[in-house]
């Protein structure tokens, strides 16, 4: 288990003092995936570089499983360090080494065989879907199998965390999804505790058990990843979540809506947002048994299935309609249901 308490950390710039960490208390539990998202700026990544011991906090303590280790130094440091492996948005391989080299890299000084080391990186590389390009070197890989070394690599000294720091912010979405999936596997075959640095909420829907959100240094928000999604706090959070959930302004959705409004000035587009099993039950259809005088048009529907059988969350955008106070029955009759509803544009 990782422990923050009262952590904060200040640099002394030719300007003054720069608050990089206000006072952060957080605690991720062993096994466990978190994901800490925030805009460039946010604090994220010096935050997280305390946990390896690459920055010092000013103020708090940092405690794996009950140890401190904010306070350790030299050869303690250094076997704290061997237990975090870190995998980084530019990869930071060897360009001059091969996959197998890159790959035993970190274990030069673990003491093993050099048979020993061999054995292992070739496991590692087959761990990692790469087992046939041992031999290859970084300029003869994809991005992503660029980034499936670096994961390879992290595991070399059998870490108990492994920290990605916005791993995935250089590759393209399908890429993006292949990593994602690959640590989802590490996760639970190797019962790895994985710490995700991002901007990126489609990472921390896809992976996370939980999140906490950064801005100016600050924690402004946190738990697990069905609630924050499901029920949002704060200006920013609801922002990051909107940007992976929410299609209305899309030009297509939005060229849609003015051609039926156009068409049918007295309609109401509406946008309806399920939640968890809502997503699996005939709401919908049981609205329009009840109100069979109103006329539906759907424009768009998606679902997004959150990380970790966390449930999903369903986006429906429609048109209705019809008698007026119908309509308003029916939106009252979602409502009941628990469907968050949201009138985009009157008639």
């Amino acid at each position: 288990m990782i422990e923050l308490r009262g952590i904060s950390k200040t640099f002394q710039t030719k300007e003054g003092e720069v608050k990089a960490v206000k006072n952060i208390d957080l605690t991720i539990q062993s096994g466990e995936v978190y994901g800490i998202v925030g805009f460039s700026g946010a604090g994220k990544s010096t935050l997280v570089r305390m946990l390896n011991g690459l920055e010092t906090p000013t103020a708090g303590e940092v405690l794996i499983d009950g140890k401190r280790v904010d306070n350790l130094a030299g050869k303690q440091l250094r076997i704290q360090r061997k237990k975090i492996g870190m995998i980084f948005q530019h990869f930071n391989l060897l360009w001059s080494r091969t996959v197998l080299e890159n790959i035993m890299f970190p274990m030069e000084l673990s003491g093993l065989s050099k048979a020993e080391r061999i054995k292992k990186a070739k496991n590692l590389a087959e761990l990692v879907g790469l087992g046939d390009r041992i031999n290859s070197y970084p300029s003869q890989l994809s991005g992503g199998q660029k980034q499936r070394v670096g994961i390879a690599r992290a595991l070399g000294n059998d870490p108990d965390i492994l920290i990605s720091d916005e791993a995935t912010s250089a590759l393209d979405p399908q890429t993006t999804d292949e990593v994602l999936d690959l640590l989802e596997h590490i996760n639970n075959e190797m019962n790895l505790t994985i710490v995700i640095i991002t901007h990126e909420m489609h990472v921390i829907r896809r992976l996370a058990n939980s999140v906490a959100v950064m801005e100016d240094g600050q924690l402004i928000e946190k738990g697990p990843v069905s609630q924050v999604f499901n029920d949002p706090q704060k200006d920013l959070t609801k922002r990051f979540v909107n940007s992976e959930v929410d299609t209305s302004q899309t030009p297509d959705i939005q060229q849609v809506t003015a051609d039926l409004l156009k068409k049918y000035p007295q309609g109401k587009v509406v946008s309806l947002k399920f939640h968890g099993d809502q997503v699996k039950l005939p709401i919908v259809t049981e609205m329009i048994r009840e109100f069979p005088d109103i006329t539906m048009s759907i424009l768009e529907g998606s679902i997004h299935q959150l990380g970790d059988s966390q449930g999903a969350i369903g986006t429906l955008y429609v048109q209705l309609l019809g008698n007026q106070k119908q309509i308003e029955e029916a939106l009252e009759f979602l409502r009941k249901m628990r469907v968050e509803t949201k009138v985009i544009n009157n008639g």
